[in-house]
């Protein structure tokens, strides 16, 4: 697969050329920039997979450059470029985020190798991007992004619904076995007694109803990764097997007589504390150290407000993919909503909100009484008098709580915004009009003391 092309930043012209020349000659398609701005501009119309940028440029420096390539795309890697005496800077920016930097002079080698070590692989979706706009999640991205280049075992841990899994994907999508399987098996959601069975493989035979042989998750993975998702949930028989199976690089599969040899990366995520686990008594020492390689904390949403809106956002966009191709926005009062809630469920109690404002919403903004959060009045604009032909809606001050009756009240209100136009309604529900008349069915029956649909 052809590599990402490279973006030169650098206002010396003849110097530019003589980059540009040495990463051709690897194989390399390399993008120009004379400063900063043009930069930005080059990349906002075209996919990079790294920008190298000297440091000392007018009228943007590579350092401001760093920031606004950091707030806008946070995943791609920057490799500044500096003479001996501002390397002080460059280590600064290193905090901000750049991937390293390179002293000048510098051989033709050395930008080579640097550019192969941390360019985004071919196979990097900027669909399936990570948001990362909280200076928490930049640095957590950050390390995430120089760990995917070795192959370290990585523990990724944090609270239920933070992304654990995001994390992991982004891994192994920048890792050298992009290009290969990723294998994710739930260790919390499989029945202890298939568990092995299902993490190793198994011959036919070895068991009642193994009516033919089976390759496990490890094998599914050759040449890729393997992700052991809540890893804390495993009981401790298969703990000692799969330490085996870490430490000797082999596995052997349930009812098998021949090892197995293994290339496979390791990922694993807790939303435990493991140190406690292993006090308690509930997970091995030995395992739990030869996991935690390389631990990576995942923030809870609360811990990092600034992606709050901007994920919302992401979720707002997919939403307007389905099947109703309705488009929505959050109305000032509701960001604020969503920017001040605590969102103990994380980034799946968001997901879980935005998804019922969708149906609440009556056109394509979204207000704060549609996000039904605690502490967030529903109460909604007066309703105007349903048609006669159709249910009425309740009065101010008498309005439910639960989905199913929050639902009947939204779409009488939006019937009778309308003036009992249905196909006006069902338009700004992002239903059909057989679905309106259906509905509309059923309400005017469950007033009436009746059952089923007409």
């Amino acid at each position: 697969m052809k590599p990402l092309p490279v973006l030169i930043v650098e206002d010396d012209t003849s110097l530019r050329e003589a980059l540009k020349d040495t990463l051709e000659l690897s194989g390399y398609e390399v993008l120009e920039a004379a400063d900063g701005e043009q930069a930005l501009q080059v990349l906002g119309a075209t996919r990079a997979g790294i920008v190298v940028t000297d440091v000392q440029m007018k009228p943007m420096d590579g350092e401001t450059l760093l920031r606004q390539i950091k707030q806008r795309w946070p995943e791609l890697p920057v490799l500044l470029m500096t003479a001996y005496g501002v390397i002080e800077r460059a280590v600064e920016a290193m905090r901000l985020g750049a991937c390293n930097y390179l002293p000048k002079p510098f051989e033709p080698e050395a930008l080579v190798g640097e550019v192969q070590r941390w360019m985004l692989p071919a196979a990097y979706d900027e669909s399936d991007d990570v948001v990362a706009q909280d200076p928490a999640s930049v640095q957590l991205m950050e390390l995430a992004r120089r760990v995917a280049a070795s192959e370290a075992t990585v523990l990724i841990t944090g609270e239920s619904g933070v992304g654990k899994e995001v994390v992991a994907r982004f891994l192994h999508r920048h890792s050298a076995r992009a290009g290969r399987p990723f294998v994710a098996i739930n260790c919390a959601a499989i029945p202890d007694n298939l568990l092995e069975a299902t993490l190793f493989g198994y011959e036919r035979g070895s068991f009642t109803g193994a009516s033919q042989s089976h390759a496990g998750k490890f094998e599914q993975a050759q040449g890729g990764t393997l992700l052991l998702d809540e890893v804390s949930e495993m009981p401790l028989g298969l703990q000692a097997k799969l330490l085996r199976v870490l430490q000797e690089r082999e596995v052997e599969r349930v009812g098998g007589k021949k090892p197995i040899a293994l290339d496979v990366r390791v990922l694993a995520t807790s939303n435990r504390d493991l140190e406690a686990e292993v006090r308690a008594g509930r997970f091995r020492e030995d395992l739990y150290f030869r996991l935690n390689v390389f631990p990576l904390q995942v923030p809870a949403l609360r811990e990092r407000p600034n992606d709050i809106l901007p994920l919302a956002r992401r979720v707002l966009q997919r939403a307007s993919q389905g099947a109703a191709k309705r488009s929505f926005a959050l109305s000032a009062g509701a960001q604020a909503a969503l920017a001040r809630y605590t969102w103990r469920g994380n980034i799946r109690e968001l997901e879980n909100v935005l998804q019922r404002a969708t149906i609440l919403a009556p056109g394509s903004v979204i207000e704060p009484e549609h996000l039904c959060l605690p502490g967030v009045s529903p109460a909604a604009a007066e309703p105007a008098a349903a048609p006669a032909a159709e249910v009425a809606a309740p009065p101010p001050g008498a309005r439910p709580t639960d989905l199913k009756s929050l639902e009947k009240v939204h779409i009488l209100e939006t019937l009778a915004a309308v003036n009992g136009v249905r196909k006006l309604a069902a338009e700004r529900l992002g239903m059909s009009e057989r679905t309106l008349r259906y509905k509309l069915a059923q309400y005017r029956l469950e007033d009436a003391g009746g059952e089923g649909a007409a």
